[in-house]
């Protein structure tokens, strides 16, 4: 089973899916951030890395996903591949820091990819006003996210929140702004009746 966390930068989606694999004994796959050969440069100079870094996460995601598809274990997975390409890859290009030559050949490997790939069995959505995702991002102090813009982390909310509001698949939201489950037991069980509900209840996976 495939159970995926998605969210803006900042939104808590690490936290989250250590912690619930800790609670089901699920297996976590982290989004690749600290081996990532073009993240620090990417922040310093978009425009230049935009495409190099999609290009990337585009490829490790999908060899995630194959390896998901193959796996008989529940998964949890640290941000999908369709947040790669449905929120990251067209707000940089709306933002001029991706060319349309650039963007027209992502989305043609990325629809590519589509047709060898379904929606997670679950799909767990942490929603992050932006004053939120600001703290943080200062509170855990990764060098090279001081110079991510503030109009950035707002294009790619706005994409969020439209992509989430036409998903298709099963979907839990949870409130990033006031459910402070990480330090908080009874917030985080609020998280975890939910997907008690949605994957093992009478009526599961509606």
């Amino acid at each position: 089973m495939h159970i995926a966390i998605a969210g803006n930068i900042g939104s808590g989606k690490t936290t989250l899916t250590r912690m619930l694999a800790k609670r089901y004994g699920w297996t976590p796959r982290f989004e690749p951030v600290d081996n990532n050969p073009y993240l620090a440069d990417f922040y310093q100079d978009m425009k230049r890395w935009s495409f190099n870094l999609q290009i990337y996460f585009l490829s490790k995601r999908f060899k995630e996903v194959v390896e998901i598809a193959q796996s008989k274990e529940y998964i949890i997975q640290d941000r999908t591949i369709f947040e790669d390409a449905r929120i990251f890859a067209p707000n940089l290009h709306d933002q001029g820091l991706m060319s349309d030559r650039d963007f027209e050949n992502y989305s043609d490997l990325f629809d590519l990819m589509m047709s060898l790939v379904k929606l997670p069995d679950l799909m767990i959505y942490i929603r992050s006003s932006i004053p939120t995702l600001v703290a943080q991002i200062q509170k855990r102090g990764r060098e090279y996210e001081r110079s991510i813009r503030i109009d950035y982390l707002q294009g790619l909310e706005e994409r969020y929140e439209r992509w989430i509001s036409t998903y298709a698949g099963p979907l839990i939201i949870v409130d990033g702004d006031h459910l402070r489950f990480e330090a908080s037991p009874q917030d985080f069980k609020q998280i975890t009746d939910q997907i008690d509900a949605k994957l093992f209840g009478l009526f599961p996976m509606e």
